[in-house]
């Protein structure tokens, strides 16, 4: 171990341990000899007290020699151990360790880091100076000197010129520092600095060579490119980034599609392929490449494609050969290969070549897109799949291609369904090839996808059909509402006027009764017409479901058990409870009627995703999170004739007098055929916002009615139906107010215009001769801008809303109401 001052260069440097000095052991015997000379000359009598005092002070000074050495205050040099094995690590590692104390004090320095800086004046040169140079030096080592300073952990790679020796030009240094805990809580930094010039060279070698590599590859004379599973171009040479007009900077890896340069159907084929694990396919294209200006490069593909050990698709290395004018094959055979690789691949009907088993010999990628990745001639063996196993109606195709490989002519088309899931509906032309063809080809397959076309011309009639009744029912409903508001009002002066001992009292409920039974149905026409009044609100089905289970084990009887099963986590629904109960009940009801001899309907919630929703494969339900409500019964089932029927209004199965045939015209659902009959409602999933989860979350308290119904104030009552006006009025007037009655919205003007001044409220009828009531409502709001409004109607409020300038306030009361609600909205509105 060297010290400071006399540490020859080369050795390590340690000054972590502070030693003791012999002087002061020198010092203490000086004194300790001094006293004793000066007691001699002293008396007995005055040397006494001294001798006490210093053997007192000997004594103390023991004690607390004792306790520092307990405590570690003192201790004996050479006591403190050290791991040697440790230590010598340190001092032979080829990485230069400096350990600096937050003072800047060098502690110790081992042999590597003492070749990089040696001694300057005995002293071991910091990081700092040792690193100077460019600014880009001078910041790095900033940096890690401010970690330091932080106790933080930093590392730099630092290129300094010349190298710390002298020797090169440049080198490459790696600089690090950490923390340090020392004795006593002292905090210390450790420098560690390695010099990785070699390595930096042998990266920049790697570098440079697969630089080369790629150029090599992106100015070869052919194009490249690898397409991954999903559609994406993961890389393109420069070479076919030329060819197509695109900038190589820009595209990069990723950020182009596949489809992007060739047709969707071919697209989707290259991506679709299917294979054995382990094993590689190679096909070959012969199509137009779309450049990014529109026009098209006629080129052949060489894709090829490996498929992993699980059997998944791998990416694919794909070569393009270039064929247009000017290359080195005949003109007119070039040209008219790639007009037929443009007809062929290009048209949107499904072509194919089959042999006589009915196998693919061709086929375009349009038919490819239709029919799937169906094996080809030479593919799988012989006994694979062919033509007609890709449609339900086997026998006719197969009786088809039979007729063209005997060469008959005139084969009718024939309509077709597939046989993959959703089942398309296909024309199909089939031709004979006449003489067979080189590779066993005999006839000529031409097919159409009509599914959209079929769907659209069901969808149409029955769109049609059900405006032409939903008109009819939304305007049969509107009319009975207002008889049903006359009935129903009439009913509440009557039981005003009786007592509940009166005999003639529990007649009049049966009338209120039955009448709001009738009003039940009538929502049921509107619902279906589309015109009813909702109230949509946050829900959780799973509530919503146990709160109507009571209500659904009365409906079903004894005789048939209720089974709830509720989805874990269900998602929020927004819709009008009303109506959600109203769909259940239906179902529910049906479900009953369907198992006389007793059964089990069960009730199942669950979340739906929307890649779940996509694999319906259901065209007006749109990719989307839904809650799903399943409802499904062990009856007898339903026949494939009733399936199509059972949404159709007034469409029923039970006896005269047992139903309406309104139950299921009000629900969208799916419904499978298993056993018994299951239906599946979807409904979109609602994530709710802040307001609506705290309103969600508040107790629900009972509304108390107001004890005190009558008021004072003039109210215009504007209703064209003469009995639904004179009981309204009669209710008002019996509150205390002052009714005007008006049977039209001019009627209601020329009374305003007479009075000159405006009325506390309007109670106005929305659909009215003359003038309706959005109108009255414009004309009045001209002459008092704030008068207050209530529009009574047996439509919904939206139906009615977009006839108002956009931002009117105005207070609704959907028809039938009673009176004693009519008296609480005006009070309310009165009073606000």
């Amino acid at each position: 171990m060297a010290y400071e001052g006399d540490t020859p260069q080369g050795s390590a440097i340690d000054r972590s341990d502070r030693h003791g000095h012999i002087g002061w052991v020198l010092l203490l015997a000086g004194l300790l000899v001094g006293a004793t000379l000066s007691l001699r000359f002293l008396g007995i009598e005055q040397a006494q007290p001294l001798i006490l005092g210093l053997l007192a002070f000997f004594a103390m000074a023991g004690v607390f020699f004792l306790f520092a050495m307990a405590i570690g205050v003192v201790q004996f040099s050479g006591q403190t151990t050290r791991n040697d094995i440790t230590k010598l690590m340190a001092d032979t590692s080829g990485d230069g360790l400096v350990v600096v104390e937050d003072d800047g004090r060098i502690t110790y320095a081992n042999e590597a880091y003492l070749a990089f800086a040696g001694l300057q004046g005995g002293e071991v040169l910091p990081v700092e100076r040792l690193f100077i140079g460019a600014p880009e030096v001078s910041e790095a080592i900033y940096r890690l000197a401010q970690a330091a300073r932080e106790h933080r952990t930093g590392t730099e790679e630092i290129r300094l010129s010349p190298s710390l020796n002298g020797a090169r030009e440049f080198g490459w240094y790696r600089v690090r520092v950490r923390p340090v805990l020392r004795p006593k809580g002292r905090q210390a930094a450790l420098w560690a600095i390695s010099e990785v010039t070699h390595e930096r060279e042998r990266q920049e070698n790697v570098f440079q060579e697969l630089q080369h590599a790629i150029d090599y590859l992106d100015h070869a004379p052919a194009g490249f490119l690898s397409v991954d599973p999903g559609g994406s171009i993961i890389y393109l040479n420069a070479t076919l980034a030329s060819w197509l007009d695109y900038d190589l900077a820009q595209v990069g890896s990723g950020g182009l599609k596949l489809a992007d340069i060739v047709p969707g159907d071919v697209a989707s084929m290259m991506t679709s392929f299917s294979g054995e694990p382990g094993s590689v396919r190679t096909e070959t294209f012969d199509l137009d490449l779309r450049r990014r200006n529109g026009q098209f490069l006629p080129v052949r593909l060489y894709h090829r494609i490996a498929f992993g050990q699980d059997g998944r698709m791998g990416a694919s290395r794909t070569l393009v050969l270039n064929r247009s004018a000017g290359g080195e094959i005949d003109e007119g055979q070039r040209a008219a290969e790639v007009r037929f690789a443009r007809f062929f691949n290009n048209t949107p009907i499904a072509i194919a070549t089959v042999d006589r088993a009915g196998r693919i010999v061709h086929a375009n990628a349009p038919f490819s897109r239709l029919f799937g990745a169906l094996p080809r001639t030479g593919e799988n063996g012989t006994d694979g799949p062919s033509i007609p196993d890709a449609f339900r109606e086997r026998d006719a195709i197969a009786a088809a291609l039979k007729a063209a490989a005997e060469n008959k002519g005139d084969i009718p088309p024939l309509e077709l369904q597939t046989v993959a899931e959703g089942g398309g509906s296909v024309r199909v032309w089939v031709t004979p090839v006449g003489d067979t063809g080189a590779d066993g080809e005999t006839a000529i397959l031409y097919a159409l996808d009509t599914t959209d076309f079929r769907k659209v011309e069901e969808q149409l009639a029955q769109a049609q059909k059900m405006n032409a009744v939903g008109q009819l029912a939304g305007g049969v409903a509107h009319d009975f509402n207002n008889v049903l508001q006359a009935i129903i009002g009439y009913s509440d002066l009557l039981l005003a006027n009786h007592r509940p001992t009166d005999p003639s009292f529990q007649d009049i409920m049966q009338i209120k009764q039955n009448a709001n039974r009738a009003a039940g149905l009538v929502r049921q026409l509107l619902a279906f017409s589309r015109r009813q009044t909702l109230r949509p609100e946050v829900l959780n089905l799973n509530d919503q479901l146990y709160d109507l289970s009571m209500l659904l084990k009365r409906l079903l009887g004894e005789r048939v058990a209720l089974d709830l099963n509720h989805g874990r986590d269900l998602w929020f629904v927004k819709a009008d409870v009303n109506q959600f109960e109203q769909v259940v009940v239906n179902l529910a009801v049906n479900a009953r009627d369907a198992m006389p001899g007793g059964g089990k309907l069960a009730i199942r919630t669950a979340n739906v995703t929307a890649a779940e929703a996509e694999r319906l494969n259901v065209s007006a339900m749109p990719p989307a999170d839904y809650v799903m409500v399943e409802v499904s019964d062990s009856g007898s089932g339903m026949t494939p004739e009733i399936i199509e029927k059972i949404f159709e209004p007034f469409f029923t199965t039970k006896e005269v007098g047992k139903g309406t045939g309104l139950g299921l015209s009000t629900v969208f659902g799916i419904v499978k055929q298993s056993g018994g009959t299951t239906f599946r409602i979807y409904l979109p999933r609602h994530i709710p916002a802040v307001q609506e989860m705290v309103e969600e979350v508040k107790p629900e308290v009972a509304k108390k009615p107001a004890a005190d119904m009558t008021g004072q104030g003039t109210i215009l009552l504007v209703e064209d139906e003469d009995p639904v006006r004179a009981v309204n009025a009669r209710a008002l007037s019996a509150r205390g107010y002052t009714v005007l009655e008006a049977a039209s919205g001019v009627e209601a003007m020329e009374i305003i215009e007479q009075r000159g001044a405006p009325v506390d409220l309007v109670v106005s009828d929305v659909v009215m001769p003359e003038m309706d009531g959005p109108t009255l409502l414009g004309e009045l709001r001209k002459l008092y801008p704030d008068l207050k409004v209530i529009f009574v109607s047996g439509y919904a409020e939206e139906a009615f809303r977009k006839n108002l300038p956009e931002g009117e306030e105005f207070n609704f009361l959907p028809k039938p109401f009673s009176l004693r609600q009519l008296v609480e909205t005006v009070k309310q509105v009165i009073s606000s």
